[in-house]
């Protein structure tokens, strides 16, 4: 695998990304319903790779030579390397250029969410895991892991999906990974849909207190583009460019976090196999993939940081920028190299989990986050939905909509709500260890730990957040 190869590989996604773009603005059908760049990129490149173009040429006589579309075959080998790599960068930048507050802090302001946020994502595991015993497995004989999809696609997304596939190919389940790359997909596209959906809904029911005409939603807001008057610096130099480029030091700072998730990965696993999983015993940090110990190191540079950078260097917007250009690359690689073929070879149990997900996550949000966010829950719940369904960016894309003047601190709570969620689910540990965990212990024992806890959840938020008044919930 050349250099220049690797170099190509990369133009050709910011080409894609480019004809994405303006795709979005020419056909209103995608500005309208805010689908990103980054997905239409990668169904582009999808369309016209080996899966798509690549099968409908092979079956001419001539059409051998173009089996990959309009690529070829190396470059389709660099692009599927790309998500379990990038997938360090944007976990490991979660919490860096963060103050990280209290715990306590988080919990007075963003406890209802933290509540109603976990009873999803953990009644993503209980719902998927039930249809995959009850369903899946004895009637479509698909993999009891299957069960994990849900959570792991769905509050994941495509990051999370694709970091995966190692650990899905270790375990003797390779179609997971492209399963659950496809319910990523029909997540966020679903989830944006219905996000509108609701919104629409929760404006001609009152249930919304600011947003009153959704057909007033700005139009450069539904273009993609920023006004040019509204436009403002994305980051701070923190440092002269003479002495070091501050994008560098920012991915300088990014890269010391995945060192610090790989070395303690590095460590769990030299205590693993010296201890509990010696001589054939329960291996799980074995199968573990590095990004959600790079978020861990994340958090513990910044804690070093918080202590001792008297310069202040970290600057949050440029970490985002550098985040963002991850995940938008990591978005377009995944779905450009998502294998069609799995996916038709196992439609009924990927319709099954798609529909389960679906309809549990708008079911809560209906009926579960007006009982368990005592002030301004549409508000506040549209973010956690948006977020349940597959991306971060829908969420807080949904609460704009609803709360553009931010009168709710729906998303100060949102953000809040990250650091005592993020660590666990939604691309944490457990979903890490999720299927690991099926695969030793068998789906049965991992769904009734997963129950407990979402009961667990759903009790805190409908007993305690739930019996406050709003005026004692910030």
């Amino acid at each position: 695998m050349s250099p220049d190869l690797i170099g190509f590989s990369i133009l050709l996604i910011g080409v894609a990304l480019i004809i994405a773009k303006l795709i979005r603005i020419r056909f209103t059908i995608f500005s309208k319903y805010f689908l990103p760049s980054s997905i239409i990129a990668g169904l582009l490149m999808l369309v016209f790779g080996p899966e798509v173009l690549g099968n409908i040429l092979t079956r001419f006589s001539w059409g051998e030579t173009y089996s990959y579309g309009l690529f070829t075959e190396n470059l389709i080998s660099v692009w599927s390397t790309f998500p379990g790599l990038l997938i360090n960068i944007i976990f490991a930048s979660l919490f860096l250029g963060k103050k990280i507050p209290s715990v306590k802090q988080i919990w007075m302001t963003a406890g209802p969410q933290v509540s109603f946020g976990q009873t999803v994502a953990w009644g993503q595991y209980v719902f998927g895991l039930l249809i995959a015993m009850a369903v899946l497995v004895p009637f479509f004989n698909a993999n009891p892991m299957s069960g994990a999809l849900i959570e792991i696609a769905f509050e994941g997304g495509h990051g999370t999906a694709a970091g995966l596939a190692s650990t899905f190919e270790e375990l003797g389940f390779s179609e997971g990974a492209d399963l659950a790359l496809g319910l990523a997909t029909v997540g966020v596209v679903s989830g944006v849909i219905l996000g509108v959906v609701l919104i629409n809904w929760g404006v001609r029911t009152q249930k919304t207190n600011y947003l009153k005409d959704p057909a007033k939603i700005d139009e450069s807001q539904l273009r993609g583009i920023v006004d040019i008057e509204d436009r403002k610096a994305s980051g701070v130099l923190t440092t002269s460019p003479q002495s070091i480029e501050p994008l560098a030091l920012h991915l300088g700072m990014i890269g010391v976090a995945v060192l610090l998730g790989k070395g303690l990965l590095e460590l769990f696993i030299l205590l693993e196999n010296n201890t509990w999983g010696a001589d054939g015993g329960v291996i799980i940090f074995g199968y573990i993939p590095l990004f959600p110990l790079a978020m861990i190191g994340g958090v513990i540079l910044q804690k070093f940081l918080d202590k001792y950078d008297k310069y202040k260097l970290i600057d949050r917007d440029m970490i985002n920028r550098l985040q963002g250009f991850a995940l938008d690359f990591l978005i377009v690689t995944a779905i450009a190299t998502l294998s069609l073929q799995v996916i038709g070879e196992n439609i009924m149990v990927f319709l099954i989990l798609a529909l389960t997900g679906i309809l549990w996550n708008v079911l809560a949000f209906i009926y579960l986050a007006p009982k368990m966010i005592p002030k301004n829950w549409f508000e506040r719940g549209i973010g956690d939905f948006g977020q349940s369904m597959g991306m971060t960016a829908a969420g807080l894309m949904l609460i704009r909509i609803v709360d553009s003047k931010q009168d709710t601190k729906a998303l100060e709570a949102f953000g809040y709500k990250q650091l005592l969620f993020e660590p666990f689910v939604g691309g944490g540990v457990m979903t890490a260890l999720s299927v690991p965990l099926i695969f030793q212990f068998g789906p049965f024992a991992v769904f009734v730990f997963a129950l407990v806890v979402m009961l667990v959840w759903m009790f805190v938020g409908l007993k305690y957040f739930g019996k406050k008044d709003a005026k004692d919930v910030a």
